[in-house]
């Protein structure tokens, strides 16, 4: 199976309800009345896509019908790939790490239970196989179990990891791990932090703290600012994102669960309304399921090509 087939069986929850969905609504000899563009609106917002972006896709779709430009569904299948492909291409921007200075810093932040700390393993592991050095830093001392977490990745991929006791200060964790990071002159150094509530305001005065130290200690950084969200939140993965980006700024994205989720259409609404650079999709649970994220191919891999 090459990499597309595997993409696309890893969409499997998406695929059962929206990709489905719109083969057997727009690969059949409908007419284009407004039945149909009403099943085809319940198909977009049922997966996520949300109400601004289905609205701006159907007015594509009822424009260019009006206008003769598609005659019948299978025209109107290939408009929406096509409008939904030039939402995604613009966020397809890989994550390039800079050679000096070094490290490279990549704060990760988001809430509890989105999955990143094992993105950030997924992530160091990437890396050290294109031949990166890394380290990582063990900032969400909040709780024992996230410190315990991490080691126990960074033991099993051989990366060192700066870490204290729960409990300690987080930024003064941060500081060892930039100035360790600096002295071994290592190429990237990824930083994990607490997960927490965006709507907790001391909290999110933590990771603003933490940014802080990271640009006192090395100027430039961090120099990426990686949200992880999970894709089965849905729309709440909006307000994160916004709570996220106010807070510490967010240079890039990491949407993982992918392969759990009917609403797959969120990496779209997200697309469109944030315009981020979506860095990486989580489809599984392997150390090679993070991918980089490519806009053509998870288009085929949702709407396969009629």
């Amino acid at each position: 199976m090459g990499l597309l087939g595997r993409l696309r069986d890893k969409l499997t929850a998406t695929q059962r309800g929206f990709t489905r969905g719109l083969s057997d609504l727009l690969l059949g000899n409908r007419a284009l009345d407004e039945t149909l563009f009403e099943e085809l609106e319940t198909l977009l917002l049922s997966a996520d896509v949300g109400v601004d972006t289905t609205r701006f896709l159907m007015q594509g779709i009822t424009v260019q019908v009006s206008r003769k430009q598609l005659k019948d569904t299978r025209a109107v299948y290939q408009a929406l790939r096509q409008s939904i492909l030039s939402i995604l291409e613009p966020c397809q921007q890989p994550l390039a790490i800079a050679a000096s200075p070094k490290p490279f810093v990549i704060m990760v932040v988001g809430v509890n239970g989105v999955g990143k700390t094992t993105t950030i393993a997924k992530l160091a592991n990437r890396l050290k196989n294109n031949g990166q050095s890394v380290t990582l830093a063990a900032a969400d001392t909040f709780r024992a179990a996230a410190i315990e977490q991490l080691k126990s990745w960074a033991e099993r991929l051989d990366i060192p990891v700066i870490a204290q006791h729960t409990g300690a200060d987080a930024a003064a964790v941060v500081h060892d791990a930039v100035k360790a990071g600096m002295a071994r002159r290592c190429d990237v150094l990824i930083v994990d932090t607490a997960g927490r509530q965006h709507t907790q305001e001391d909290l999110m005065d933590e990771l603003k703290k933490i940014r802080r130290v990271i640009n006192k200690t090395l100027p430039e950084g961090p120099h990426e600012v990686l949200l992880v969200l999970d894709a089965g939140t849905g729309q709440n993965a909006l307000s994160q994102l916004s709570h996220f980006r106010e807070a510490v700024g967010v240079s890039g994205l990491a949407l993982t669960k992918l392969d759990g989720t009917a609403k797959g259409g969120i990496l779209i609404a997200m697309a469109r309304l944030t315009g981020l650079p979506i860095r990486f999709i989580g489809v599984g649970e392997g150390t090679d399921d993070l991918r980089e994220f490519i806009a053509q191919e998870y288009l085929d891999a949702l709407l396969p090509p009629p």
